[in-house]
């Protein structure tokens, strides 16, 4: 495989470094919602001067820079197409490192497929008050007036707090579209708050049984109901905090991230 390539995997798109090699496991980046692959381009720099020919795959997830769009975008979905890619390209038992709504696949994909390790990038698993928000702002989300709630979520993320290029690339980098929002944020419409904590749950057992290390990068503090949730079904989970990153860690920080692979 040709260093940086962009490929198309099955239906999905991604760019392509190194090859597998059956020492250390490929690495799988997932980015988040409206945004794409060049999320990770920090991270990739990082990872390839310290392991040249290692197999980094990064994703447009569907819907997302060159992958078409999917019937569905559920996690568990998504999470089967990014395997069908990922057998076909022979790269087995990767680490998945997911931003934001990607941390979201890459913890369903690790509850059913094999994985070494996930990398959750500042995505809480636990969606109950933004599920909540959710709903009540579905009539406006169905809207003409929808990019008002996208801009909403933009509001929160810290992104003011980013220096200029990752603040750049945060707000050039990304295409919402008001299907790619009902259709990755379906499950949060439509199922309760309970529904929803107990597919999570399942999953983190699942990862559990499976031996899968799971890390949790957060920008900000993480509640510590929400840790001790976490922790309770995950207890060799690690949490790290990057003060100051806001939603996007990986982009202040992609040194850290890197360590957690590379180590």
């Amino acid at each position: 495989m040709t260093l940086g390539q962009y490929e198309l995997l099955g239906r999905l798109g991604a760019r392509v470094q190194g090859t597998p090699n059956g020492k250390e496991p490929p690495v799988v980046l997932l980015h988040g919602l409206t945004y794409d692959h060049r999320q990770w381009d920090a991270l990739i720099d990082e990872l390839t001067a310290r392991e040249p020919h290692r197999l980094i795959v990064a994703f447009d997830l569907p819907g997302h820079g060159r992958s078409p769009d999917a019937e569905s975008c559920l996690p568990a979905d998504v999470a089967l197409s990014l395997h069908r890619s990922l057998d076909a390209l022979g790269a087995a038992a990767p680490i998945i490192v997911g931003h934001s709504y990607g941390a979201v696949v890459a913890t369903a994909y690790a509850a059913v497929h094999p994985a070494a390790g996930v990398v959750n990038v500042d995505q809480p698993l636990l969606a109950g008050s933004f599920a909540k928000r959710l709903r009540e702002l579905e009539p406006l989300l169905r809207s003409p007036q929808w990019r008002e709630v996208w801009d909403e979520q933009l509001a929160a993320m810290g992104i003011d707090a980013l220096p200029p290029r990752a603040r750049d690339l945060v707000r050039t980098a990304t295409a919402p579209r008001q299907e790619l929002l009902l259709a990755y944020w379906q499950e949060l419409l439509e199922e309760s708050t309970e529904e929803l904590a107990r597919r999570r749950t399942w999953q983190l057992r699942a990862i559990r049984h499976a031996d899968v290390a799971y890390t949790h990068v957060a920008g900000r503090d993480v509640p510590p109901l929400y840790a001790q949730w976490l922790t309770a079904l995950l207890p060799k989970a690690r949490i790290i905090t990057c003060p100051g990153s806001g939603h996007f860690p990986h982009l202040l920080h992609p040194a850290v991230i890197a360590d957690l692979l590379t180590v």
